[in-house]
């Protein structure tokens, strides 16, 4: 049979001139810059500049930073941007991001924290001063929270497939690190975040106040201390020391309250078979819906006084039951009755029970944070020395913002929403030509891109950004 095509013939050669690819993460480089970040990271950095150097740490880290959000997964692969002079300018090459990184001790990384902060205000007076709002709601069954600022936190394994400064097994048979991760809800920006070994235990609550910590101080003063602010997780942080820090966070005119997953015991369940049947309430779906087959309870003054001894005044414990999915896991009760069971805490006092469970099942979205960090830098750590990949993780948060910021400040409709992988298909790995004239340079994206215009836009939302004062 005869093959046959329809496409047009072409000859390849490698000698054009004036095309640049990866045009649409220079928008990313830029926000870095307009949202004073670079500036910001090169003044606590300026300590590290070698005499006679030509490139600045800070600008070398947000470079590095475009390089992980446009899909570099290693430290070399920064010659991706620096191969587009005509768009990114000089760029430093790996073995100069290599050593920049072996620089950056835990004081470093502390300034690059308090960078990060300074920057992150900018970009909330940012986004009010363009958008009515310093940050967007958090959403729960079709309705939003308001004011409400809802931080994620969460554990993740990360699996390193060759022998790294403290990986370790991990508790599901794997190898690797095992890092504590803090994600803002509202905006999808990555606040903060401890690299771990892979033993580390899940359910740490030293762990859990660093990085909350850490979180609470990315936050502007002014939304830090004047509004309400949720903390998730699932029953990994639900220890009576790290509730207590969330309580004793008010003293510090921090309004922080929690929503946590609560492990089901034998007195769990005593409890639950202690609830009367009349008492069920119906739970709901992602719609706000009415779900078949769910129902809900609180169980808090079924529960011995010892249940709750140590956790903060006011924690209530609801139980949710459900008909498990086939192939679910049981335990003995619910294999007996049919229903599989989850527990969360709380220390929200009014609501109704529906609600609360449905905020409280939002935590699932920081998976979804995680599983585009992991394809955002995340995934994959570059070196054998621990603080290096300390390091790396900073970067990576420096990278998941940049995305977080560009979507929020400058894109609309499913491109603000989009992941990762889309955003680069889509945007940043656009080619273009380049045309120098009239002492401007002009990249010029082919007009039938189906995304051409979108991305024209943004540039110019960018440059119309308002620029903070001084």
């Amino acid at each position: 049979m005869q093959a046959t095509s329809t496409r047009p013939k072409i000859i390849v050669s490698a000698d054009g001139d004036g095309v640049v690819s990866h045009v649409g993460s220079r928008l990313l480089a830029d926000v870095a810059d307009r949202t004073t970040l670079t500036g910001e990271l090169s003044e606590v950095l300026a300590g590290l500049r070698r005499p006679r150097t030509r490139h600045d740490p800070g600008r070398i880290l947000v470079d590095l930073a475009v390089a992980v959000a446009d899909g570099a997964t290693t430290i070399s692969e920064i010659a991706v941007l620096a191969d587009q002079g005509a768009v990114f300018g000089a760029v430093a090459s790996d073995s100069t991001c290599w050593r920049l990184l072996d620089q950056l001790d835990d004081q470093a990384l502390a300034a690059i924290a308090a960078a990060r902060a300074r920057a992150r205000e900018v970009v909330w007076a940012q986004h009010a001063e363009t958008h009515g709002s310093a940050f967007p709601p958090s959403r729960v069954v079709g309705r939003d929270l308001g004011e409400v600022l809802v931080i994620d936190l969460d554990a993740s394994i990360v699996v390193c497939h060759s022998e790294k400064e403290q990986a370790a097994a991990t508790f599901k048979g794997s190898f690797g690190y095992h890092p504590m991760l803090a994600f803002c809800d509202n905006t999808g920006e990555f606040l903060a975040g401890a690299l771990r070994r892979g033993n580390a235990g899940a359910n740490t609550a030293a762990d859990h106040i660093e990085v909350l910590d850490q979180a609470l101080a990315q936050i502007p003063d002014q939304h830090r201390h004047g509004r309400e602010i949720l903390v998730r997780a699932d029953t990994a942080g639900c220890t009576r020391a790290f509730l207590a820090h969330i309580r004793n966070l008010r003293e510090k005119s921090v309004s922080c309250g929690f929503s946590v997953g609560w492990s089901i015991t034998d007195r769990e369940r005593a409890a639950i078979a202690a609830v009367p049947k009349t008492v069920w309430a119906d739970a709901v779906d992602a719609d706000g819906e009415r779900r078949d087959g769910a129902g809900l309870a609180e169980i808090t003054g079924l529960l011995p006084a010892s249940a709750l001894g140590g956790y903060p005044d006011g924690t209530r414990v609801i139980v949710r039951r459900e008909r498990p999915h086939p192939g679910a896991q049981l335990d003995l009760m619910e294999t007996r009755d049919g229903w599989r069971y989850t527990c969360f805490a709380t220390d929200t006092r009014a609501g109704q029970l529906a609600f609360l469970d449905a905020r409280h099942r939002a935590h699932a979205r920081v998976e979804d944070r995680i599983r585009t960090g992991k394809d955002t830098g995340l995934g994959h750590f570059p070196s054998r020395d621990f603080a290096i990949n300390s390091a790396w993780l900073t970067v990576v948060g420096l990278a998941v913002d940049l995305l977080a910021w560009t979507q929020r400040l400058l894109l609309d409709g499913d491109l603000a929403r989009a992941e990762p992988k889309t955003l680069r298909y889509r945007l940043l790995h656009v080619a273009a030509r380049v045309v120098r004239g009239g002492r401007r340079l002009r990249v010029r994206i082919q007009r039938t891109w189906p995304w051409a215009g979108e991305l024209a836009t943004a540039f110019e939302r960018l440059h119309a950004l308002p620029v903070p004062a001084g």
